[in-house]
């Protein structure tokens, strides 16, 4: 899966100093680097019998919604705050320096439904732990996590040890 870094850009010292982000906008700008992410997400999931994909706001959606349509399933958005115009349910998480909150639409997930949560970046897995949690609390079963991007420095992965866990690429240190 190493091709796919070449698609992807780092940008040093964004958002502050210190950072080093990875861009997927250079992957999303080149129809084979879209067609190649879509497709090696699609091969971990084809099995799994998945009713939904959940994607996280907001580059969560826009695999998401691909692998939805690939895999015959419905599309669900996690998104924060105020942004859902329906009745939600929320889930409150720590952050280094602080929380955040995200929401999911309290009719979107049936119970017993096999769920695929996806994100572009896993880091240190709060997120995803908070979106699998809300799936749980509506009943559904988190089937598979998958992101396009693994920080493994950050040990996100260490959050999600009950889930199946599934990254394209892998960042082993900040450069």
């Amino acid at each position: 899966m190493e091709d796919l870094k070449n698609y992807i850009r780092s940008v040093k010292d964004f958002p502050k100093p210190g950072i080093m982000f990875r861009d997927i906008t250079t992957l999303l700008k080149e129809s084979n680097g879209i067609k190649m992410t879509a497709e090696r997400l699609y091969s971990l999931a084809k099995d799994l019998n998945i009713s939904k994909v959940v994607g996280i706001e907001s580059r969560g959606f826009i695999f998401g919604s691909m692998l939805a349509e690939k895999l015959n399933a419905g599309f669900v958005p996690i998104r924060k705050p105020g942004k859902l115009p329906a009745e939600t349910v929320k889930k409150t998480y720590a952050l280094e320096y602080g929380t955040d909150t995200i929401e999911i639409h309290k009719d979107a997930i049936k119970r017993g439904e096999r769920i695929l949560i996806h994100d572009d970046l896993l880091a240190t897995g709060g997120t995803a732990l908070a979106a699998a949690n809300l799936v749980e609390l509506l009943g559904g079963e988190v089937v598979q996590l998958s992101f396009i991007i693994e920080l493994t420095f950050l040990k996100g992965r260490e959050k999600l040890t009950n889930y199946d866990v599934r990254s394209l690429v892998e960042y082993k240190d900040e450069e």
